[in-house]
């Protein structure tokens, strides 16, 4: 244990007292690896069950799965058709907190690269809207696919500072996650680069980070909304000391105990909160804690578009006129409302339930990018592709997972059809064991790959 500070290894003693022994035996031991199924896709017993590989239950997190670190679930067709999330098990915790349900206006502040926002629009089921927000543009890129990947629609992807976004939301959202920068104590074990970065920071440093963005959190929660502020550290400073700070500087928020599972602990000088250590679960490490802003407003729909224009959308009458989209759509087999539906320089986007318009914000995308108009023909998109349920499409041409076209499709090949697949016409939902990959033209017996180039199988 050389290679960790001194200081730390002092204040994790204080800390843990007699647990402090068994916490440096886990670094012997190798990391958890786990997955989050998308439930927006299917079950965690689908999963469990098609999946060709051992997995077992989280047991904290209700689509948590640990699987073998061995695997490289990163290179199989089930991940490019976005059914699960690769993630660390203690970090699925803190979106598993949040009580989000479908409707609410939810913000993740800290969103990059995704994998608590991913479950947080999973889990609105398409109603109300997600604002995912990352600070650095390049981070919020990756933020974007994943969201994409997921087949989440009614998601807005912006890359502001909080400051900009409360003055654009304020008292906005039902829900907040306030998943902080820190100084990565839980992730010592997992990444000894981390070392570098406390040694050159420290909790003092984050600290002042995570109060000033999550002062700017409390500032866009509406009265009755709640509020999850989590980090991946175990310095109290940044823990325990963030959240009673939270609650001396805004009197208006209250903290709302959390339930200890089995292997939980509960805060340090702070009751209510959740503390997850390495040596007491099968993971690195996290904190969280729910708050409460005072009041009754939460679950009262508030639209942004009206609160910044005074009225609502009106239907865009020239889009609904264009036969190939109208047709494409009906072809769908979803409900679709036309006002949400807007055309900015050739490419369609299907607005969330709420989203204001004129806000000023840096976004990379607002709503689902259903496609793109080019001399009046419609070409769905491959976040279309992946919103779409396969189930109600009509025009789907499903592979076995285990059938060599479906890694050359998502290397960008042109596909040929057995016989009874075919004959193809017109834009196909590529899937796997009927689960959407993307989209293809079809030409008879043949499919041109329609792949987004960017997501292709290297």
């Amino acid at each position: 244990m050389d290679w960790l500070p001194e200081e730390f290894l002092k204040e994790m003693k204080e800390l843990l007292g007699e647990e402090y022994g068994q916490y440096l035996e886990s670094f012997s031991e190798p990391p958890s690896r786990g997955l989050r199924v998308n439930t927006l896709k299917w079950t965690r017993t689908q999963c469990m069950e098609k999946l060709p590989w051992k997995t077992e239950p989280v047991p904290w997190v209700s689509n948590g799965l640990f699987y073998d670190g061995d695997q490289r679930l990163s290179k199989d067709p089930y991940y490019y058709a976005g059914l699960y999330y690769l993630q660390e098990p203690s970090a699925m915790t803190p979106a598993a907190l949040l009580p989000v349900e479908p409707g609410d206006m939810v913000l993740d502040i800290c969103a990059a690269p995704g994998g608590k926002s991913t479950e947080l629009g999973a889990r609105l089921k398409g109603r109300g809207m997600l604002v995912a927000n990352d600070i650095s543009n390049s981070r919020a890129k990756a933020l974007l696919k994943n969201i994409e990947l997921f087949g989440i629609g009614n998601a807005c992807v912006a890359s502001e500072t909080p400051a900009r976004l409360r003055e654009a939301f304020g008292g906005f959202f039902d829900k907040i996650l306030v998943d902080a920068p820190c100084s990565g104590e839980g992730m010592f074990r997992k990444d000894r680069d981390m070392v570098k970065d406390w040694e050159k920071r420290g909790p003092k440093y984050y600290s002042r980070i995570q109060r000033e963005i999550a002062g700017e959190a409390v500032k866009m929660l509406k009265e009755g909304g709640y509020l999850l502020y989590s980090t991946c550290t175990f310095s109290r400073e940044e823990d325990e000391g963030t959240v009673a700070w939270i609650l001396e500087e805004f009197p208006e928020m209250e903290l709302v105990p959390l339930e200890p599972f089995e292997g939980a602990c509960g805060g340090q000088g702070l009751s209510g909160c959740i503390r997850l250590f390495p040596h007491k679960i099968r993971g690195e490490g996290h904190f969280a804690a729910l708050l409460r802003k005072k009041g009754t407003n939460a679950g009262e729909r508030t639209d942004a578009w009206a609160l910044k224009t005074g009225g609502q959308r009106e239907t865009n009458q020239d889009l609904r006129k264009n036969p190939q989209l109208e047709e494409f759509l009906h072809e769908t087999g979803m409900c679709w409302d036309f006002s949400r539906i807007v055309e900015k320089r050739g490419m369609v986007y299907y607005l969330p339930e709420g989203f204001a318009e004129g806000t000023g914000l840096r976004f990379l995308r607002t709503g689902l990018w259903m496609g793109t108009l080019k001399n009046g023909r419609f070409e769905p998109s491959q976040a279309m592709a992946m919103a779409l349920d396969a189930e109600k499409y009509k025009n789907c041409i499903s592979f076995d997972r285990e059938d060599m076209r479906v890694i050359r499709y998502l290397k960008g090949e042109t596909l040929s059809l057995s016989q009874g697949q075919g004959p193809a016409k017109g834009w196909c939902l590529i899937c796997v064991d009927g689960f959407g990959l993307g989209f293809g033209k079809g030409n008879g017996m043949t499919i041109k790959n329609k792949y987004y180039a960017g997501w292709r199988w290297q």
